[in-house]
């Protein structure tokens, strides 16, 4: 028997705490998925007017919201596709994020909401080239304190040394979607190897776009390394 109701002191404590901290984790992720997306719509009608008349009307800048846990950005032949996970994740002990004194300083800080952003060719939807490859090229981490960081490709990059130093404002998303839009642009299409391309199925020709169904993916038949961009 659980003399003195100690199991239930403990679900209490339990509930009292960890599942405070994650709540107001949970609040604040919300919060600024809602600005990032306020963040998005400036920058695509801000770069959309600073490049009219400058280029091609058919490459586009646009902004699309697609509900409460997703939102897109097409700039030219890329789409930027944002992702709020709805869950909480505890950071593991062997990310190099818990070498910084401010986790050491309070555990309950290595709690995190997460938004994912990945970039797919536009072309993969219009053709609806549900086979294609898109790319996790960044992690945006936001904790209970609005404290984040910034994991990802290339210049997407914040070191979790800064974990800590330096609140989620408007200025740190107008930042990494800079910086997200940047590395998409610079993350060239390679000519997958002869190998990966020289057998095709019937079904792949057996529709109206015919050689567009074929499966593309910026890196395909390539790994996705941490240096594809410098």
């Amino acid at each position: 028997m659980d003399s003195g109701g100690e199991l239930r002191k403990q679900i209490i404590d339990k509930l009292t705490h960890k599942a405070s901290v994650k709540q107001q984790v949970s609040d604040n992720t919300v919060v600024v998925f809602h600005e990032l997306k306020e963040a998005l719509l400036e920058l695509s009608a801000e770069l959309d007017e600073e490049l009219d008349e400058k280029i091609d009307r058919r490459i586009r800048i646009e902004y699309r919201d697609k509900g409460k846990f997703e939102a897109q950005i097409q700039v030219a032949e890329d789409i930027l596709i944002f992702a709020m996970q709805t869950d909480v994740f505890r950071l593991h002990h062997d990310h190099e994020v818990w070498r910084n004194p401010y986790l050491a300083e309070n555990p309950a800080n290595a709690y995190c909401g997460v938004i994912n952003i990945y970039n797919f060719l536009a072309d993969s939807f219009k053709y609806n080239r549900n086979e294609d490859e898109g790319y996790l090229i960044g992690r945006i981490f936001i904790n209970r304190e609005m404290q984040y960081f910034f994991e990802g490709k290339g210049r997407c990059m914040q070191r979790s040394a800064q974990f800590g130093t330096r609140k989620i404002d408007r200025g740190a998303l107008d930042e990494m979607l800079e910086a997200a839009v940047l590395f998409a642009l610079d993350f060239d299409l390679y000519v997958p190897p002869y190998k990966v391309s020289r057998l095709v199925n019937v079904e792949q020709f057996n529709s109206r776009n015919e050689i567009s169904k074929l499966q593309t993916g910026k890196r395909l038949g390539y790994d996705f390394e941490e240096d594809d961009v410098i």
